[in-house]
């Protein structure tokens, strides 16, 4: 395999080419030398700067490897070993250096001299992480970072034995599309018992994790977690006022198409009522879709799918297969979910998944490989934090994708099958917006109610899935319904963290409507956003892309339109 993508390299000015950076003893002095610096004049703060994240690069990386290491194999004890050893030995005493690196910027005297439209918002930045910070809550946030670790090592442990076989609970998921009924029934029924064999321990963990974090918020002057959860998020431009009229949106607009797509499934299955297995057949009884069996053939399906959309994009995904930039497939021992993450010092992004042969499976390619593109396209920006985006817009860049993908010749599929794919996609959009608002609100619920019991979260979750949970019937299965949370990872990890999916999905939506009458300026404008990295506020890099950054009825009604125009044209 060969690419003609040749990617810029950005040598060092500041810190030597090939150090090594792994164990504090070998970090320390460099972050002493970085804060002697002088920074009287712009020129000295400038070239601060680029050594700043020259060496924040390069120990930031070295905490990314051990952690794509220790996700890639959970089970894996001198991997796990690594892992918690920069979590423990130099996280924690990186963290005051950092805080003075901060300081240093903020109170420099050269600072007063540089452009205040080109540095706003990394000033502003570095202004609210000022205010958080309290040395106070580095073992804090330690143990939370074990406890973690803990919940990503529980949930990769989950196996079952399923038609003679021990499987992951992913590799359940083909099973859930299959046309017999009784094999979507086991193969489900199998994943949920397993998740409440360990529901006590996983409940034990976020109670502990909830108890930290409301310790944290406290701590940096907050009274309750919500508040500071969203300014820790760096949410400027929305607060939770605006999230609650999302969900009052969601709940307007999208909740009643998916209640019809529920409807239509269930019509097409001939059954009484939608339990939760059924949700993901299909709904005429048709075999599942089933676009690669070896996950090489996924990687080479996606490039013919990238190319199509734009063929430098192609280009630069068919350079990261041959650099060995993506961990494509599901086993034993594999943290669960999917993600993008970059090595920060080679400005490189590496792709991580669970592939078991699904079409989920293309659809996650396209979305992670959205989010390389935007690594990609930002990479040659010289301020180091504006090669990261907000991640409201990070996710208009992977989601984006995802849609301009499925409107292209696709290498998995015939026609009739492209289109069924198409459909499913258009219609997971419809009815993954509601869970988006039900995990979100459920965590605005559980930091607004700190004292809250574990049978008033059962409650409240019941709840919001009445709410917005569309026609799916749970009857007999309220066990597995209260505790259903457990399996979204974000609460547990990522606290908050879900709503950037939905706003970001009206991005992407916007772009992806524009591309069915202007395919070309879609994509140009979609690219040129991407390029701009973080270097201007969020509703600014909407505008690029075409869109609006907006959640309320008015934005979201004529999207849900245009899908179901959409759904109406394509074959069921």
């Amino acid at each position: 395999m060969s690419t003609t993508y040749a990617p810029e390299t950005f040598p060092r000015t500041w810190l030597p080419e090939g150090v090594e950076l792994k164990t504090w003893e070998q970090i320390e002095p460099w972050y002493q030398k970085l804060l002697a610096m002088p920074v009287d004049t712009p020129e000295q703060v400038e070239a601060w700067l680029t050594a700043s994240g020259e060496l924040n690069a390069v120990v930031g990386q070295e905490g990314t490897a051990r952690y794509v290491a220790m996700t890639c194999q959970t089970d894996d004890p001198a991997r796990e070993a690594a892992y918690l050893e920069f979590v423990r030995e130099v996280e924690p005493r990186l963290k005051p250096y950092l805080n003075e690196v901060r300081n240093k910027f903020l109170d420099a005297p050269g600072r007063a001299g540089l452009s205040a439209e080109r540095y706003h918002v990394f000033s502003r930045s570095l202004e609210n992480r000022r205010a958080l910070y309290r040395e106070a809550n580095i073992p804090r946030e330690t143990r939370l970072a074990e406890l973690e670790q803990q919940y990503q090592k529980a949930i990769g442990a989950m196996t079952v034995e399923f038609q003679g076989q021990e499987r992951t609970l992913a590799q359940l998921s083909p099973f859930l599309e299959s046309p017999d009924r009784d094999v979507r029934r086991q193969a489900w029924t199998l994943a949920a018992e397993r998740r409440l064999v360990d529901r006590e321990t996983l409940e034990a963990l976020f109670d502990e994790m909830r108890a930290i974090r409301l310790e944290i918020a406290r701590e940096a002057g907050f009274d309750d977690y919500v508040a500071y959860a969203y300014r820790n998020r760096e949410r400027f431009d929305y607060g939770p006022a605006d999230a609650a009229k999302f969900h009052e949106a969601i709940e307007k607009t999208v909740v009643p198409l998916a209640a019809a797509i529920h409807r239509e499934h269930r019509g097409g299955l001939g059954v009484e009522s939608l339990r939760p297995w059924d949700v993901a057949a299909d709904p005429l009884g048709r075999p599942p879709l089933r676009p690669f069996e070896d996950v090489s053939r996924l990687a080479e399906g996606a490039e013919a799918i990238f190319r199509e959309v734009d063929p430098e994009l192609a280009d630069q995904f068919g350079y990261m297969r041959e650099h060995k930039l993506l961990d494509l497939a599901n086993r034993k021992g594999k943290a669960p979910g999917g993600y993008q993450t970059t090595y920060e010092a080679d400005r490189l992004p590496f792709i991580f998944m669970n592939a078991v042969g699904v079409d989920s499976d293309v659809r996650t390619l396209l979305h992670e490989g959205g989010h390389a593109f935007h690594t990609l396209a930002s990479r040659g920006e010289p301020l180091a934090a504006y090669r990261e985006s907000p991640l409201e817009f990070c996710e208009v860049a992977s989601m984006t994708m995802e849609l301009l993908g499925a409107g292209v010749a696709d290498p998995f599929y015939d026609g009739e099958q492209a289109e069924r794919s198409y459909r499913k996609l258009l219609e997971g959009i419809v009815t993954i917006l509601p869970w988006i608002a039900t995990v979100d609100a459920f965590q605005h619920w559980i930091y607004t109610h700190p004292e809250h019991t574990r049978d008033d979260r059962k409650a409240a979750w019941r709840d919001l899935i009445a709410r917005f949970g569309g026609e799916v019937d749970w009857t007999g299965l309220e066990e597995a319904r209260d505790h259903s949370w457990h399996r979204q990872l974000h609460i547990f990890l990522y606290p908050f963290y879900y709503i950037e999916y939905g706003l970001a999905q009206l991005g992407a939506l916007q772009i992806w409507k524009r591309s069915l009458t202007d395919r070309a300026g879609a994509v140009a404008d979609y690219r040129k956003a991407l390029a701009i990295g973080g270097a201007r506020p969020l509703p600014h890099l909407f505008e690029a892309a075409g869109a609006r950054f907006a959640f309320d009825a008015a934005t979201i009604a004529p999207l849900m339109a245009t899908i179901g125009e959409e759904l109406d044209r394509l074959a069921p």
